[in-house]
């Protein structure tokens, strides 16, 4: 009984993004990035190299990043279809991103205040060594940057459904591929750093690149972290998305909005709850109907999961005031 119109109304609630493909190459990253800091703690500690061993500590902060990533990623699949979570697992990838924005914040905080430490009580420089080391480091930056670079949507889709969505939607992946851009530019000002200090004796300089560098990841961090919080605490959305949802229904005969809840349960993804007025209401699938080619929503982004509350309007008090 009902079972024709019970299997009409129920659909999928799941809007996970799973990425196989970047978060195979996040594996291959994670790999390369760990042992290469495993060499560079081993050789530093062997040789006495205090650069090989800042080296090989800082890469491994990215190591723990790289591996939120990964547990991430893992979670969506696990969780995608267990009815763990009342819209899918489709945050977790967010939370991911959020963590990593986190863990990149609190490296560039020990740039700024270990340079800041070399102003005041400045360290002899190896510099021939350090700059191999610097020269090693920005190669493997580079070859991790590229097995990152572009993945975030080339294999990324939503599960079961939506292949292709908007490249800046994989915020766990895009996480991963600013800590490798991060520790690139880290990199690159040590070199100049070194070579200016070698050849042109301005040792100072090797600091002030610390401290730029730390600006500018600390910018990156603020930028990360900006795009994954408002997902996560179901920040209101942009008001253009209300006014398009509302143009949509009351252009409509007599309808009015009595309540309207629009959040996002995942990037990309939509729900909203709307409580509708009418003196001549109908089923709800019409009201849906309304919503399904109104404009506001670019970029990828769509009403995935729409639930309508009909209400008439009976009465003097209902009268339309236009």
């Amino acid at each position: 009984m009902h079972s024709q119109i019970l299997k009409e109304l129920q659909h999928t609630h799941d809007f996970a993004v799973i990425n196989r493909k970047g978060e195979r190459r996040t594996w291959q990253v994670l790999v390369i990035t760990f042992l290469t800091m495993a060499l560079e703690i081993t050789a530093g500690t062997v040789f006495g190299s205090m650069a090989l061993l800042a080296d090989g500590w800082h890469m491994a902060t990215h190591v723990t990043a790289f591996m939120i990533t990964l547990f991430a990623y893992r979670y969506s699949r696990v969780h995608a279809d267990d009815g763990t979570f009342a819209f899918s697992p489709g945050k977790v990838g967010v939370l991911g991103g959020f963590a990593s924005s986190i863990a990149l914040g609190i490296v560039a905080l020990m740039m700024l205040v270990e340079s800041g430490e070399r102003f005041l009580h400045p360290h002899l420089i190896q510099f021939d060594e350090a700059i191999i080391v610097a020269c090693f480091g920005l190669l493997i930056n580079v070859i991790c940057a590229l097995l990152l670079k572009d993945h975030d949507h080339s294999d990324s889709h939503h599960h079961k459904h939506d292949h292709g969505q908007h490249h800046d939607h994989d915020h766990n992946l895009k996480a991963a591929y600013v800590h490798v851009l991060a520790d690139a530019l880290t990199s690159v000002l040590a070199i100049i750093a070194l070579l200016t200090g070698k050849y042109y004796g301005l040792s100072w300089l090797d600091p002030s690149m610390g401290i730029v560098g730390g600006l500018v990841i600390i910018r990156w961090s603020y930028t990360l972290m900006r795009e994954t919080s408002p997902v996560l605490v179901d920040e209101s959305v942009a008001e253009r998305y209300k006014v398009a949802i509302q143009k949509a229904i009351e252009s409509d005969a007599d309808n009015r909005i009595a309540d309207l809840h629009i959040w996002r349960v995942s990037p990309g993804h939509f729900a909203v709850i709307i409580s509708v007025v009418s003196h001549v209401p109908k089923i709800p699938d019409h009201y849906k109907g309304l919503l399904k080619n109104i404009h506001g929503f670019g970029g990828g982004n769509k009403l995935s999961h729409i639930t309508v509350e009909v209400n008439q309007c009976l009465g003097d008090g209902c009268i339309d005031a236009d």
